[in-house]
Formats: structure tokens, C-alpha cells, sequence
């Protein structure tokens, strides 16, 4: 391989057709179900799906073939497959649906407002992950330019991902002797802890959640007639919280939500640690003199990737302060997020959340929580010699630095269930998700430098794939 050559394509296809393609495809408005549950008849989705599809079929990639696969009720999906030398395949994911839009972006920015800002290109979707598309083919693409040997490649877009791809595992059965059996598999929907090298992802968390309400009074009272008799519905939910959680630490006292950490991932965290140091809480922007849960690198990574954390992401009952009357209001109502170590089992933990939360209510209130979604985590399995190796050399040729192997805090609910359907799988899970880039918050943004080295480097792991595939 001509690693210059290599790098100067990828430089030119990205700076002169996937640019501009993300532009446009950050204007989409294309939210998942979750958030639109009039996408089909709205049609943002299908506007980005014919997009992505007629850059596919304008690109020069020998033994390509594309299919916009779709089930009745389903969002549609994505499927690129493309001959290889051997029958290995490697498969390569990414998604399209977008998260809403968010409050709090830039005066300057929006998230449907594509802005180009040195090497930075900000809107929603261009790095979670929007990008994963053009950068799977962009990669092989290159690999034929040079004439290097590559396996079977099997590329799959989906359009739900950001609703727990709820789809997805229809469309692994629908499609399963046209996948086959994968034996590495690549998705870039993860993070990057700098955009200085290669990031491996060897863990994500699990998610549950739902919404959990109390409520006090069948209407609205005067609060200086009810208040001191009547208790306070707000209260009430903070009793139930502390069940919970900590308030002092953050930390979750619900010991069934904690798991033992491999040695190994602890070792991996220690050595992310030593790179990145405090960086890994300077790249949020803390607010006047607030101060990290920890001031311990190793400690914040650990408790971003294999500790429960729990976050409120919503509220109703509570007005707005402009229209805020002297009124005990009658029932409050919280949004819970709970992350989960990548080992603990979400469907367990949702049972034991809801039991903790319901039991014996506080002031005798009516209390309810209604679970919403709950997805396990995963946990990488080992990863081969070989492929640790071609993961470092990719690194060190396209960034100049070694990999580093880190475990992250989101959810993909797509690599538990491809470990549980192809279990002698190897994965490769990275992304350009580093600091500041924002995902799903304001002034998300996608680093273009990162997004070109980290197509060089799927290259790279491609063609020693299919060398290892050769070997074997």
C-alpha cells in the first residue's frame, strides 16, 4: 500500500464530494421515530436516504451492488454490499437518523444550518454519524484505486439507531443469508478521546429508563393554603431519587447496578488515562467554577464507561417561571436516564429501578414510573493479534501516534446484538466523536482532519484483514 497515495484520495473525495454531501445532508431535518413519529409522512428520511444513495451509485467501486431494503412499518435501510477476494466478510454500520434539535446553539449555528468553521463542520448528524457511510466506501474505494485486495464487504445504514434501532433486528433476520457470518465488524457511530490518533472502543454502557410521576392533588392549590399541609410533590420525587442516587457524590446506591471491572479494561483505562489526563473534563464546557465529579483522570473514565450514572432529561408539571403562580401544583413528573455498566443486565435493572421506585410511596402519594426503553451494554471481545497490530500501524502511519483502547459511556444497541448473533466476530468500533464535538447536545460538529485519517485507517484494517484471511 502507498500510504501517501492512500491519504491524498481520501484527502480529495472528502474535501470535494463528501463535504458538500454532508452540507446537505445536515439541512435534512431527518429525526428518528422517537422524535418524529410522522417521519414516513413527513419525509426528511426518505429525502436522506435517496441522498446517500445517489452518492453510492455515482462512485467508482468494482462488484458493488445497492439496495434500499424495506419492511411494511419499518424505517427503511441501507445495503451496500460489495465482492471481495475471499468469502471473509467485513461488515461496516453507521446510521442517518438525526436526535432533535436542542436548545442553547451558537447565535452563528443551528442544527439544520450546515456552517464550515476551519476544520470543523457544524450541524446535526455530520459526525453521529452521518459521516460512516461515505467513510466505509470511501475506504474500499481507495483500497481498489492502488488495486489492493480486499474481502467480501457488506455496508448496512439504518434509520433508527437513535430510538434504540428497534428496526434493526427484523432486518439482521430478513437479511441473514445475504450478510452471512462476518468475521470483523466496523462501526464508527463511537468516540475519540483526542483527534491526535486512532480511539478503539472495548466497552459501552447499557441504558434504562422512563418516567416516573407523583402526584399529591387532583387539581391545583393555593400555596398558602395548602403549603405545610399538603405535601410537596417536588419533595416527594426527591425522597424517591435519593433511592437512587447520592446527591453529595452522584454516585448509585443500588448495589445491583454495579459491576466487578475486568483487569484488563481497568489496565486500558489506566493507559487512556496517562494520555489524555484532564482533558477527559476540560473538553465539557463546565459552567463558571464548576468542578468535576473527581479531579482523578482514571476515575472519570471509569465512571463514564463501567459505572451507573443517572441523569434527569426532562420534566413536566412544572410551569414555566414567567407563568409560575403561588400554586402547589398537583403532580410532577420526571424524564430518568440511567446508564448501566456494560455488563449488567438492562432488563433486570429496569425491574429493580421500577421496584425501588414504587415501593412503599412516600406521604402514601400516588406514585407510577413507566419504563421506556432498556438496553443491555457490550463488552468487546478480545481482540486478535493481528488485528491489534494492524489497529497500531494504522494509527501510527495516518496520525503519527499509537491506538488507544478506552471503553465509552453511550449505548449502541447494534454491537450486543451483533456479539449475540455472531459471537466469533472481531470488532472494530471507533468514531470521530472527540472533544467538544457534541453529539446530540448544541454546536455538535464533526473534525474533518480526524474524519479523513480515520477513513486511511479502515482502509489499512481492511487490506490486512483480508491478508490474515489469506494467511489463515
Amino acid at each position: 500500500m502507498n500510504s501517501d497515495l492512500l491519504q491524498q484520495h481520501c484527502a480529495n473525495v472528502w474535501a470535494t464530494s463528501i463535504v458538500p454531501e454532508l452540507v446537505d445532508y445536515i439541512r435534512i431535518p431527518n429525526k428518528s421515530p422517537m422524535f418524529d413519529p410522522e417521519w414516513e409522512s413527513n419525509g426528511y428520511m426518505e429525502r436522506a436516504v435517496q441522498q446517500f444513495c445517489r452518492w453510492i451509485a455515482a462512485r467508482n467501486i468494482s462488484g458493488m451492488t445497492l439496495e434500499v431494503v424495506r419492511l411494511p412499518g419499518r424505517t427503511p435501510l441501507i445495503l451496500v454490499e460489495i465482492q471481495g477476494r475471499t468469502g471473509n466478510t467485513v461488515m461496516l454500520y453507521g446510521h442517518l437518523d438525526k436526535q432533535p434539535e436542542m436548545s442553547g446553539w451558537r447565535e452563528d449555528l443551528g442544527p439544520w444550518q450546515p456552517v464550515l468553521e476551519d476544520d470543523r463542520l457544524y450541524g446535526r448528524g455530520g459526525a453521529d454519524d452521518g459521516y460512516a457511510l461515505f467513510a466505509s466506501l470511501l475506504a474500499v474505494e481507495a483500497l481498489q484505486q492502488q488495486g489492493i485486495a480486499h474481502g467480501r464487504c457488506v455496508v448496512i445504514i439504518e434509520a433508527c439507531e437513535e430510538s434504540g434501532s428497534p428496526d434493526l433486528p427484523f432486518y439482521m433476520d430478513h437479511l441473514a443469508s445475504r450478510i452471512g457470518t462476518p468475521d470483523l465488524v466496523i462501526c464508527l457511530d463511537s468516540g475519540c478521546g483526542n483527534y491526535e490518533q486512532l480511539w478503539c472502543t472495548t466497552s459501552l454502557r447499557g441504558l434504562i429508563g422512563g418516567e416516573l410521576r407523583v402526584e399529591v392533588l387532583r387539581e391545583g392549590i393555593h400555596s398558602g393554603d395548602a403549603g405545610g399541609i399538603v405535601p410537596s410533590s417536588f419533595r416527594l420525587l426527591r425522597q424517591l431519587l435519593d433511592r437512587i442516587e447520592d446527591s453529595t457524590t452522584g454516585s448509585i446506591v443500588i448495589e445491583d447496578f454495579h459491576v466487578n471491572i475486568p483487569e484488563q479494561r481497568l489496565q486500558q483505562a489506566r493507559d487512556a488515562a496517562r494520555m489524555i489526563g484532564r482533558d477527559i473534563h476540560k473538553r465539557f464546557p463546565l459552567s463558571g467554577e464548576t468542578r468535576p465529579v473527581s479531579e482523578d483522570p482514571l476515575e472519570l473514565i471509569l465512571n463514564r464507561s463501567w459505572r451507573p450514572a443517572l441523569s434527569v432529561i426532562g420534566a413536566d408539571g412544572l410551569p414555566p417561571i414567567h407563568s409560575a403562580g403561588n400554586v402547589m401544583r398537583p403532580q410532577t413528573t420526571l424524564k430518568l436516564s440511567m446508564r448501566l455498566p456494560p455488563t449488567c443486565d438492562a432488563a433486570a435493572a429496569a425491574k429493580k429501578l421500577q421496584q425501588v421506585l414504587l415501593a412503599d410511596p412516600p406521604s402514601g402519594a400516588s406514585v407510577t414510573f413507566t419504563p421506556d426503553w432498556a438496553a443491555s451494554g457490550w463488552l468487546a471481545p478480545d481482540m486478535p493479534a493481528w488485528l491489534l497490530q494492524s489497529i497500531d500501524n494504522a494509527s501510527q502511519t495516518f496520525f503519527g501516534k499509537p491506538a488507544v483502547h478506552m471503553g465509552e459511556g453511550w449505548s449502541i444497541p447494534f454491537m450486543g446484538m451483533l456479539g449475540a448473533q455472531f459471537p466469533d466476530a472481531r470488532f472494530l468500533i471507533t468514531g470521530v466523536l472527540g472533544p467538544g464535538s457534541n453529539a446530540h447536545g448544541p454546536n455538535e460538529f464533526l473534525h474533518l482532519p480526524t474524519a479523513e485519517k480515520l477513513t486511511c485507517c479502515i482502509a489499512a484494517v481492511i487490506a490486512d484483514h483480508f491478508r490474515q484471511a489469506g494467511a489463515a
